[in-house]
């Protein structure tokens, strides 16, 4: 598998909006400028078909083009957002999908699962079914429904051993990360451990021992230079950095208006033409618009009195 994932998975994995036309389409001329807008942000690798992406809002054969439109302009490790309500379709997308290069595939719990067995037993299915194939857990419970705890997540890292990285979004969940690093200085296995919820909280995680970010924030060659200068060991110009992103963050991390808010982002940094998102969806109205054009100018001015 070409770009197969792996827990040294580190850096900034970008989640990618789905580009659609005014009249709703997928836009595969707004996908390719997207991926370059990506790669010449300076990201380790992407994240496609997430929440982020409107994956249930697009039919089986729009996402298979879409991954492939994808893969064929990115050439750095892509994870694909597989998770269904049917095992079967799971599996079957995901094994699609590696197929045409991608690097390995995301798996939130299904609905309804509430105790820990009922956790483990389901995604006991789930790497039972994708043997081979490398996978990400995502932690979201804010969006799941579904409470993981550290024990249990300890517990599937030692039983499943293609589940090679943990994407982080329980919120607050900082001990949790120190709980799961902990488990491996006892011994337990290493996986990758990245980010979520916009990169918040990324210095504090950082310092706790996460590999990374994981998320769509519209400016993600600044959460790559918070990265590089957390690992160069530059502590306060990293927060510095980070600090001056934190109030688009605030806004794009609104429940029901984010996503909105991040591709019109991306359109005013020239990476898609439109900001459409598929309904039943967000749009955003001229008060809207203003406020983000106003944040976008404030960060931008910061970063450059930072340079």
């Amino acid at each position: 598998m070409a770009n197969r994932l792996d827990a040294s998975a580190a850096g900034m994995y970008v989640i990618s909006a789905t580009p659609f036309t005014d009249s709703g389409a997928v836009d595969l001329e707004s996908t390719a400028s997207l991926m370059d807008f990506y790669l010449e942000s300076g990201v380790t690798g992407m994240t496609i078909l997430g929440i982020m992406g409107e994956a249930p809002k697009l039919a089986g054969d729009e996402s298979m083009t879409f991954v492939r439109a994808c893969l064929e302009r990115f050439k750095l490790p892509i994870i694909v957002g597989a998770s269904a309500a049917g095992l079967d379709n799971l599996v079957g997308f995901s094994r699609r999908v590696v197929d045409a290069g991608a690097a390995g595939v995301m798996v939130a719990p299904t609905a309804g699962l509430k105790t820990d067995e009922q956790i483990y037993g389901y995604f006991e299915q789930v790497a039972n079914g994708l043997k081979g194939i490398p996978w990400v857990l995502q932690d979201y419970p804010a969006v799941t429904m579904v409470t993981m705890s550290a024990s249990l997540i300890v517990r599937m890292i030692a039983d499943f051993p293609d589940m090679v990285m943990v994407k982080h979004e329980d919120w607050p969940g900082n001990n949790k990360i120190t709980r799961l690093r902990d488990a491996e200085t006892k011994g337990g296995r290493r996986v990758s451990i990245l980010i979520g919820n916009g990169g918040a909280h990324y210095s504090q995680l950082l310092a706790r021992g996460v590999d990374g970010a994981m998320t769509g924030f519209a400016y993600p060659d600044l959460l790559v230079r918070t990265y590089d200068l957390f690992k160069a060991g530059r502590l306060d110009a990293a927060e510095d950095v980070f600090d001056a992103c934190l109030p688009l963050i605030l806004q794009e991390l609104q429940p029901g208006l984010g996503l909105a808010v991040r591709k019109y982002a991306l359109v005013k940094r020239g990476a898609i033409k439109c900001d459409r998102v598929r309904a039943p969806g967000p749009r955003l109205n001229d008060l809207d618009r203003a406020e983000i054009d106003r944040l976008m100018q404030r960060l931008e001015a910061r970063v450059s009195a930072l340079a």
